[in-house]
């Protein structure tokens, strides 16, 4: 009454401006409402899942481990020679003819290891000879009845050259075979793993029927 007595104001607009004031304070307390301090809580502590021995179920799934492949098996080889303690070896896989000496306890004292490749590869079942002079092809059709490489068997016979073992030198002492087809059949080792049998030595760019039928005798795997 006092303010309509005052301000001249109709009872109904001053209705209106009683329902503004009241709806402008609720919005100003909800506001004072909503920002106010509040308490802060600590987080809990993560403990870590019960293992399966302890017999209690885990309350989270636990995550699998990454299944890992099958190893790649090992390499089995033949270091026959100038080294200490010659035999069948069983390597690694990935291991070097490096690593073979090692096995078979180091080189003996004055050994020449010059065409020895200690850098290679091994591949699993191969021969590796050390300080022993390869025996060479052309032994047998020269009639001396031992061979370049002095590796002659019973009955005059060479022994046959290792095509996973041999070095381009070596294979260069083939009937037919040059530096260049030598590094040919040493790229062909290389490119597929190896030879599996004499056979594959086909395969090589440069040997022919005729020059296979030469060299099938005197190699071997």
């Amino acid at each position: 009454m006092w303010v309509q007595s005052r301000c001249g104001l109709e009872p109904r607009t001053l209705a209106a401006l009683a329902v503004i004031l009241v709806v402008a304070a609720g919005f100003a307390g909800r506001y004072f409402w909503t920002g106010r301090p509040e308490a802060v809580r600590a987080p809990e502590i993560v403990r870590a899942a019960p293992s399966p021995e302890s017999g209690a179920s885990p309350s989270a799934p636990q995550p699998l481990a990454p299944a890992t492949g099958t190893p790649p098996p090992a390499v089995v080889v033949d270091v026959s020679g100038k080294v200490r303690r010659p035999g069948v070896l069983t390597l690694p896989p990935g291991s070097r003819v490096a690593d073979a000496l090692r096995a078979a306890g180091g080189v003996r004292p004055g050994t020449d290891v010059t065409g020895l490749n200690r850098a290679r590869v091994l591949m699993d079942g191969e021969q590796v000879l050390v300080g022993l002079p390869m025996p060479a092809a052309a032994s047998s059709a020269s009639g001396s009845g031992s061979g370049i490489g002095g590796g002659a068997a019973a009955g005059g016979r060479a022994m046959p050259l290792s095509l996973n073992a041999a070095t381009v030198e070596q294979l260069d002492t083939l009937p037919g075979v040059g530096p260049v087809l030598a590094q040919h059949i040493v790229d062909h080792r290389t490119e597929h793993g190896g030879f599996r049998s004499v056979a594959e030595l086909r395969e090589v760019n440069g040997i022919g029927e005729r020059r296979f039928a030469d060299l099938e005798p005197l190699v071997r795997p």
